[in-house]
């Protein structure tokens, strides 16, 4: 029987890179889950690896399907952008193990809807200096950097990831992305010390 390993962070704490350097570096194959969003493709994405890019309309007739597994939604500075799972296929425990990028609030939906013994949260840490130094210079490289946006992000994932929240989903174990390499590391060898990290058949 497989888990589910869900990849959390704040923004700009190097969680898409942890997340690729687990999948390629994992012994056992890990299949890798796509999750859906509204908000804009950025110039460094590519539709179906960071996100499937959908629209409102489409995400509401995945909705009335009965599809959904989580949804999220940020009142941005360019209007609402929702985020979600779906029951696509792409998770399929009973073959083998996934990991998937979310946030503490999805991961609390994805956990009830599997159950949390077979949902593991992997949540990522960076100093918020660090953090906000990250986010600024990556959102430089954009056609039309968004520096609002950043700040709102910002000072939302001070509530989102707060120690009373992530307490409250039996958030415990943080991984520091000081060290990448010791980061990346200490969250394979973790993985195949769990009893229920089984190979794909």
């Amino acid at each position: 029987m497989g888990k589910l390993y869900t990849v959390m962070g704040k923004s700009a704490t190097g969680k898409d890179h942890i997340y690729k350097a687990v999948v390629e570096r994992c012994p056992t194959p890990l299949r890798t889950i796509v999750p859906y969003t509204t908000r804009p493709q950025r110039t460094s994405e590519t539709e179906g690896v960071e996100y499937h890019f959908v629209t409102e309309a489409q995400m509401y007739e995945l909705r009335w399907q009965g599809k959904i597994i989580e949804c999220r939604c940020y009142e941005t500075v360019n209007g609402p952008w929702y985020y979600f799972t779906a029951d696509d296929g792409q998770i399929d425990l009973d073959a083998g193990s996934s990991i998937l990028i979310a946030t503490p609030e999805a991961y609390g939906q994805i956990r009830a809807y599997y159950g949390a013994e077979r949902v593991v949260p992997i949540y990522i840490e960076v100093e918020d200096g660090e953090r906000l130094r990250r986010a600024i210079k990556r959102e430089a490289k954009q056609e039309h950097p968004e520096y609002k946006e950043v700040c709102r992000r910002f000072l939302a994932d001070s509530e989102d990831f707060s120690d009373e929240a992530l307490a409250g989903l039996g958030i415990e174990k943080r991984y520091e992305n000081v060290d990448f390499e010791r980061c990346v590391a200490e969250i394979l060898a973790d993985i195949a010390g769990d009893s229920g990290h089984v190979e794909l058949s």
